[in-house]
Formats: structure tokens, sequence, C-alpha cells
């Protein structure tokens, strides 16, 4: 099993793209594999004929561990086969048969199957003792939220649930409903779509929400992108858009307000020195998808327009890695693309504020000039600021926000986009 990505441990077994027999050629998918964070295909790391399975469907698989084994040309005796991925080894202990301990580390066992109860979930052995020492029942088991793969308890659920636990009563459980009415359609969540669920109830619970409102004068900008887009499509292929037009003035109030590219760790709060913008991409399934901009403020206006259009066109195909998905530290969300004017995102944890960017509209709007005020028409749109109000203040909350319609209003229209 390959690492994913940064704090990607482990993996589950969708399908296997191959069968055994079937030959393969290096690189070629072989199978699909979900993390907490993403579902990508595995490409093998060598050619030759797949010999043997070893994870099966639904298995979850430690990185590092054997999953299958292919046989190569290289091989001189007949029979034998190189793992897919490197298997992890282990030093032996002090008087082991070197030989025997060889072996073992060469295929490993396959890592068990989660344990499973009276319950609907599976649960590790490890959640299991913890529940048993706590003496957790399967009903109050059941309701505790889980941030692994679709939904699964961590033992970091269990030491937040048992912290908690300690000021609160346990857990009632929900009782399912058993009958519907009317003329309806029952459709079961998808695991996307479950994960969000998890997630974003898990955020409202963690970070005490609130939202500021400010409304941007955006003509300059407007007049900008009508100026350079087509030359930027015929010279670079990129469509050129608002959003990274309105990240780069999201980047620099940042760099003014520190403060807000931040994250909690219990008492504690962590400064972000990198600026790594996540953006909000809607998939044709309905689900949505947030891949990030790592060193965002590396790049001008024509560079987040091209990581913009890849992002958003490798995660509607479907191909993200997990690292396309970590590391964020502030997020954007363009619901103007879906004709909003506003909206109260709810915050991607562990970061603390996100930004939702409404539509640009056409508005009669007083301007002021030398000789005084005058009627005209203007590009507005309101900027839709949430922020954990744990660690950002209204005061600091609103300026940020306040300091992004700055940035737009003062738009060069003069600035090139190639330079």
């Amino acid at each position: 099993m390959p690492k994913m990505g940064e704090s990607v441990m482990e993996g589950t077994i969708l399908n296997w793209l191959k069968n055994v027999g079937d030959s393969i050629e290096q690189d070629e998918s072989v199978l699909e594999v979900a993390t907490d964070k993403v579902d990508t295909e595995v490409p093998s790391s060598h050619s030759g004929i797949l010999k043997e399975i070893l994870a099966q469907k639904g298995e979850i698989i430690q990185v590092g561990k054997p999953i299958a084994l292919i046989e190569t040309e290289k091989i001189e005796t007949p029979g034998e086969a190189m793992p897919i991925a490197e298997p992890i080894k282990q030093n032996p202990p002090v008087g082991a048969n070197t030989e025997t301990t060889a072996k073992s580390n060469f295929v490993q066992e396959k890592t068990p199957a989660l344990s499973k109860n009276q319950g609907n979930r599976f649960y590790s052995p490890l959640v299991l003792n913890i529940a048993k020492e706590e003496k957790i029942g399967i009903q109050e088991l059941e309701n505790i939220p889980g941030s692994g793969l679709e939904g699964r308890l961590t033992k970091n659920d269990m030491l937040k649930y048992l912290e908690k636990r300690k000021q609160e009563p346990p857990l009632q459980p929900i009782k399912p409903a058993t009958s519907y009415s009317g003329n309806i359609e029952i459709i079961e969540m998808d695991r996307m779509r479950k994960m969000i669920a998890d997630r974003m109830i898990e955020s409202k619970r963690i970070s005490a929400h609130v939202t500021s409102f400010v409304e941007a004068d955006v003509s300059n900008i407007v007049q900008w992108r009508n100026r350079w887009k087509n030359q930027i499509m015929e010279k670079e292929g990129v469509a050129l858009t608002y959003t990274p037009i309105f990240i780069e003035a999201v980047i620099k109030a940042i760099k003014d307000y520190p403060m807000v590219n931040i994250s909690v760790d219990g008492d504690k709060i962590i400064v972000k020195k990198d600026i790594n913008i996540g953006v909000a991409v809607a998939l044709p399934t309905g689900n949505l998808i947030v891949p990030v901009i790592k060193n965002a403020d590396q790049y001008n206006v024509l560079g987040l327009t091209k990581k913009v259009n890849d992002l958003a066109r490798r995660a509607r195909a479907n191909k993200l890695t997990p690292d396309d998905l970590s590391g964020g530290t502030y997020t954007v969300s363009n619901v103007g693309s879906f004709g909003n004017v506003m909206g109260t995102p709810i915050i991607m944890q562990p970061q603390a504020a996100i930004l939702a960017l409404g539509a640009v509209q056409k508005t009669p709007a007083v301007i002021e000039t030398p000789q005084g005020d005058t009627l005209g028409i203007r590009h507005l749109m309101f900027l839709s600021h949430s922020y954990d109000h744990r660690v950002i203040d209204g005061a600091l909350g609103g300026m940020f926000v306040r300091r992004v319609a700055d940035y737009m209003e003062g738009f060069d229209v003069n600035k090139k986009p190639f330079s």
C-alpha cells in the first residue's frame, strides 16, 4: 500500500481493476483505494503478471503493507514474485532465526478486518478496548461522531468524546424512522456525502461560527478581466474567471491580518506561516470537495488561474491526490457561480475562517466625484466571512473581510497578466 499523502496512514480497498493472471504494465492502474481524503487509483510500480491478491475488497490496509504479488521478468526462479509496494522491514529480535524472519518480512500477514459489534459500524480493537474500559455500551458507541474513513471511530475521536463526556451526559441513541408517508423517494447517502455530513456537523460543534458581510465594488476587476480573458485563453489555454483574482485579494489581506490564518489546538493558537488556500469545487455528483493551492502567495494572477483550473478539472475527473486536499490554512467558496449573492459558509476544520464570494451583479450606485455625487451602474458583490469566534473576534473578522474588499476595489486596471 503506497503512501498517498501527508497524514494518510491507511487506505480501504474499493475495487481491484486487475484479476490474478492478468498482465500489468508499469504505472498501469491496478486497484482503487479510498482514504479519509479522496478516492484514487493505485498504479503498479512494476510490469509483469499479477500472481496473487493479498488484500481483498473492503479491507483497511496500513501504508507499507503488501497488497499483491507481481511476477516480473527479472525474477530468475519460477514462482517468485515481487510486491507492488515495498514491505516494511523490521530488525529481527535477538536470537531469532534470520532466514525465518526474512521470509515473514517479505510477505506480511494482511491487516485483520475491523471487528464488528451488534451495531451498524465497524470498530477497531483499540476503540473497542477503550469502550470496554470506559464502560461505553454499544448504543452509546453508535452515536459518537467518527472522523475516520466512512465515519469510522478513531482513537482521537474516543479521547475527545471521553473528555466531553466528563461534563455532559452520555449521548442518547437516535431512534431511526421506521415508516414514511406520502409520495417519496429514499436515497442512500454515498460515502462522500456521509463524510461531508459528519464533517459539517463536527465543524459546527467545534467552532463558534459568526459571519460578517461586506459589499465590494469590483467594476475595475470586471473591466480588466473583459480586456484580457480572450488573450489569456489564446496564449495560455486557460479560462480567466473571477476566482483567482479574488484569491489574490484574500492573500494580500491574510498578509495584513495573519491572525486569520490560524488553527486551534486545545488552548493553543497555531499561526500558519504558509498561505495555503482551499478552493471549494462542486462535483458532478452534487458533492463538494476542497483542493488546496499550496503556497498560494507565490503565484501571480495568471499562476493562480492555472492552479484553480487544474484543480477544478482534476476534481471533476476524480484525479485528485490526497496531497491536493491536505494542508489548507484558509478557504474560499465561490457561491456566486450558482447565482447566490451571499451565504454563511461552514468552516473547514481545523481552519478558523472561510470566505464565500457572492455573484457579481450590475447595480445602480452612488458614485462620489470631485464635482459631487452622481448615480451610475457599477458591478457589486457581497463577501460573506465566517470565522471561529473562539479565537477571531468581530473586530478582526470584520476588518479582514473589509480589507479583502478594499484590495478588490483598488485593483489596478493597468496590470499586465503575463508579467
